[in-house]
């Protein structure tokens, strides 16, 4: 059930579910940061928010092996596993549609990383709550199976 109007004018309409999504963090949630600790705990160090192509900015980058990891949220980057499958209520043909969107910059920005010669890996965030560990050795990985 709607609690409000347009809200300013966006097309969106406030529901009674929606104040939780409300100041959302963008950066340095926990599961970025817990795949940050692994990834130091393996001796790695990185630099958080570089941009690495224009208009792109990767979560954190490895600048002595031109890794740049992005950390995607199930939700907001649509996980094929536990993303949405299906939207309801007054909002839906609008969260399709950003959902989608952010996929396509997703796409976009990991096409223009590695077009400035930036290995990409990119974490669900389902993988760094189900094995952080794991998460941490694939960006290990991409730092030490390339040439220096």
């Amino acid at each position: 059930m709607a609690t409000g109007d347009d809200t300013a004018g966006t097309g969106w309409v406030s529901t009674e579910k929606s104040g939780h999504l409300r100041g959302r963090r963008v950066r340095d949630t926990a599961p970025e940061v817990a795949l940050r600790r692994a990834v130091h705990r393996l001796g790695l160090r990185f630099r958080l928010q570089r941009r690495v192509a224009a208009r792109c900015r990767a979560d954190f980058v490895l600048p002595r092996y031109r890794v740049a990891v992005f950390v995607d949220g199930c939700f907001w980057h649509g996980c094929p596993v536990h993303g949405p499958a299906d939207f309801r209520g007054p909002n839906a043909p609008l969260w399709r549609d950003k959902i989608e969107t952010n996929r396509a910059r997703d796409r976009r920005n990991t096409k223009a990383a590695e077009s400035e010669d930036w290995t990409v890996v990119r974490v669900w965030e389902c993988e760094i709550r189900t094995d952080v560990e794991q998460a941490a050795l694939r960006v290990y990985k991409a730092c030490t199976e390339q040439p220096s």
